[in-house]
């Protein structure tokens, strides 16, 4: 039998963190996941809101140490849930690049991409710990072909129109265009949006204008949610957690 504790509004924060074949391990900060419908991400953002300065100097050096204890190589994020309270628990590590390293790179100015390469090639990283340094606050919006009036039912279909938002602090990543077709074979993400700046506050603001201009038709996506979420007290105070939107809405997720 195996027994785990019980967390009650707990936030997911993970840590992004490098490791090359020297030895050095670094981290270029944390990221808030915590707005998931059925354990799967929907928002995060980029330094977590709220955090004590000594919670994040200690979650992020847990991270750092756990991957240089298990002698790990390459870019790979280290992942926990936050209490209420301060505490925080390992949940388990990504060993890989994931979908939300954009708001990392905003933030830190760091190519992680570009380091996961470099460390491959047997170089090393090409910078310090003491180096990287939070500037501004960045968030990323999952775009997917999903109905949140159903449940978030897949919508797979024939994109007949996409328009892109662009402007200061704005990024879409994104592999598909008018007239592509979404397959109900593989993931259902359409395209991600990044907003960033030198605050939180702008940050979130240029996120609700990339919204307002983006433009997706022909099947059903995330946009309106995305919408009504950026607009929710709770998340304008950053006082989400885990459970938070299946609360919000309990009869969609």
């Amino acid at each position: 039998m195996y027994l785990e504790r019980a967390i009650h509004g707990a936030r997911h924060i993970e840590v992004q963190v490098l490791a090359d074949a020297a030895g050095t391990v670094v981290h270029t900060f944390e990221r808030d996941c915590s707005v998931q419908r059925r354990r799967q991400k929907l928002i995060e953002e980029a330094p977590a809101p709220g955090l004590s300065p000594q919670t994040r100097t200690e979650i992020n050096e847990a991270a750092v140490r756990l991957a240089r204890q298990v002698g790990y190589l390459g870019a790979g994020t280290v992942e926990f849930l936050l209490t209420p309270g301060g505490e925080f628990f390992f949940i388990e590590m990504n060993t890989r690049i994931q979908v939300e390293h954009p708001i990392s790179e905003a933030i830190t100015g760091v190519d992680l991409v570009r380091e996961q390469l470099r460390i491959a090639a047997g170089r090393p990283i090409s910078f310090a710990q003491d180096e990287v340094e939070v500037r501004g606050a960045a968030v990323e919006l999952r775009i997917n072909a999903e109905d949140p009036d159903e449940g978030f039912r897949p919508t797979p279909g024939t994109l007949s129109r996409m328009d892109l938002p662009g402007g200061p602090g704005v990024r879409v990543d994104t592999g598909f265009v008018a007239g592509d077709r979404i397959s109900p074979f593989y993931d259902s993400m359409i395209a991600k949006l990044v907003c960033f700046g030198p605050d939180r506050d702008t940050a979130l603001a240029r996120a609700r204008q990339a919204l307002a201009e983006l433009r997706v038709e022909g099947v059903a996506t995330t946009v309106p949610i995305h919408r009504r979420l950026l607009d929710e007290p709770d998340l304008r105070a950053g006082a989400v957690h885990t459970r938070w939107l299946e609360e919000l809405l309990p009869d969609s997720t």
